[in-house]
């Protein structure tokens, strides 16, 4: 059985609150420490990104939430992928390629012309997905989160 051909992208529900904070603290605690804005943001999800024009979809797979990112609106056409995360038990399955594919369509639906995000050079296969997607490294704005020492874009159009 094929993963990627059964893994369902879905967007946020009050009901779903809680994914965006377990899958996010997971991987925080395991590279970096949770920041008092992660904590705000995840604790959150419906008042600091839907609330503000954001959007929020996980990656469902046999019932189970295994993946997340989250579109933070920065502007009417701009937007911070931010968020995203994949459960240690499904890393390496395509995940994070199926999340971006959705990422990009629903950008293309809401006529987002840039997206970026905040990264850091220790997490290589993220940095490589977002390379391979075609994101491009930018100059990095100081104190946007302690562990960021990349920010990368694209422009959609």
């Amino acid at each position: 059985m094929n993963l990627q051909n059964t893994v369902e992208i879905i967007p946020f529900s009050p009901d779903l609150k809680e994914p965006i904070k377990t899958l996010n603290i997971e991987w925080l605690q395991k590279y970096f420490r949770i920041e008092e804005k992660d904590e705000l943001t995840l604790s959150n999800p419906q008042e600091e990104i839907i609330d503000k024009g954001g959007m929020i979809f996980y990656a469902k797979y046999n019932g189970e939430i295994i993946g997340t990112f989250s579109l933070l609106k920065f502007d009417d056409t701009t937007f911070e992928l931010s968020k995203m995360a994949v459960s240690d038990k499904a890393q390496g399955l395509g995940i994070g390629n199926k999340l971006l594919v959705h990422c990009f369509a629903v950008a293309k639906e809401n006529k987002i012309e840039k997206l970026f995000l905040y990264s850091n050079r220790k997490l290589l296969p993220a940095i490589h997905l977002y390379e391979k997607f075609g994101f491009v490294e930018v100059p990095l704005e100081d104190g946007i989160y302690e562990r960021a020492d990349i920010k990368m874009e694209k422009i959609m159009t």
